[in-house]
């Protein structure tokens, strides 16, 4: 099976038993040997070229597949007992890795000296394939099946704005009264423009957004609120600070922003877990919890008052 594989693949008898560090005589008896045994001719032998059967392109095929299994099962194994060394290819989403993640970063460094990474922030979703990533960290619902994943932490939104703006425009009590305002759009959502809110008695409204900001970056969008322009829907772990000092008021605090996913730790399948990808993987699981700090934070804000605005009463619709 070995030699059979590797000869398609090499294309000529000579580079197989090369690659395989055999002599071009067994490397041509072990083919011998395989299609007597199979009763079938696999290979058609010219002078010039090799080229496969019908039968033989459906062996190679099955032939590939089990081999590529058995080499990642023995690199997953071997990598156990393997301290974690090399490159290591990162995607992450910006505003998240700048606030809670580098400091990961740095640690995952100093435990593990032998590792190095090399890190892209942006907010689109890669192909970790196509692209050459090792793994991913993901926000929000994940499309890719092709990915193993790990969740890392719960992914809460919720609606804020800053003191001053509430009370030059009042604080909305429903989800219907978000229509007289403006509230930001956050473009790489999965919904861009809508968001589903769920009241205190568990029914559900669907609210559109109209806000004239709209950009790809969560964090230009929560500045901007902060200075007193609009409404923001934001996850927790980019306004928890805000709304901790104050510079921002979370509206709605007895709604539910409708769960779009959470965070993720994703890398390709049709890998072994090698013992860089996994102690990193691990390494990032182990810092949060299903109740982070930003999430905390939120909920301690949430004990005072709802969208206090001096004075200015609430809108009620």
């Amino acid at each position: 099976m070995l030699a059979f594989t590797r000869v398609v693949e090499a294309k000529t008898f000579t580079a197989a038993a090369d690659r395989l560090g055999w002599s071009k005589s067994v490397v041509s008896r072990r083919i011998a040997e395989l299609e007597d045994r199979l009763g079938v001719r696999l290979l058609n032998r010219s002078t010039r070229r090799l080229s496969l059967t019908e039968p033989g392109r459906a062996y190679y095929d099955r032939c590939a597949s089990i081999l590529s299994q058995i080499e990642e099962t023995e690199a997953a194994v071997s990598s156990l007992n393997m301290e974690p060394r090399g490159l290591l290819r990162i995607n992450a989403p910006h505003s998240f890795t700048l606030r809670h993640l580098s400091g990961v970063f740095a640690q995952f460094l100093q435990r593990y000296p032998e590792v190095s990474i090399d890190l892209a922030l942006n907010d689109r979703v890669v192909d970790l394939i196509d692209e050459g990533f090792d793994v991913a960290v993901r926000i929000g619902v994940l499309q890719d099946s092709v990915l193993i994943s790990r969740r890392l932490a719960p992914l809460r939104r919720v609606l804020c704005a800053s003191p001053d703006y509430l009370a030059r425009h009042g604080v909305p009590a429903t989800p219907d009264a978000l229509a007289d305002h403006e509230v930001h759009v956050y473009t790489n959502a999965a919904q861009p423009g809508q968001v589903r809110i769920r009241r205190p008695d568990g029914r559900m409204a669907t609210v559109r957004l109209n806000g004239r900001l709209r950009a790809n970056n969560g964090d230009l969008l929560v500045q901007v609120a902060a200075q007193g322009v609009g409404i923001v829907l934001s996850p927790t772990f980019l306004v928890a600070g805000d709304i901790e000092s104050g510079a921002l008021i979370q509206v709605l605090a007895d709604h539910e922003v409708e769960d779009q996913g959470a965070i993720y730790a994703v890398y390709p399948h049709n890998r072994h877990l090698s013992a860089k990808v996994r102690a990193l993987v691990d390494f990032l699981a182990g810092r949060f919890c299903p109740d982070p700090p930003w999430d905390r934070l939120i909920d301690a804000a949430a004990g005072g008052s709802e969208g206090e605005a001096p004075a200015q009463q609430h809108e009620h619709l």
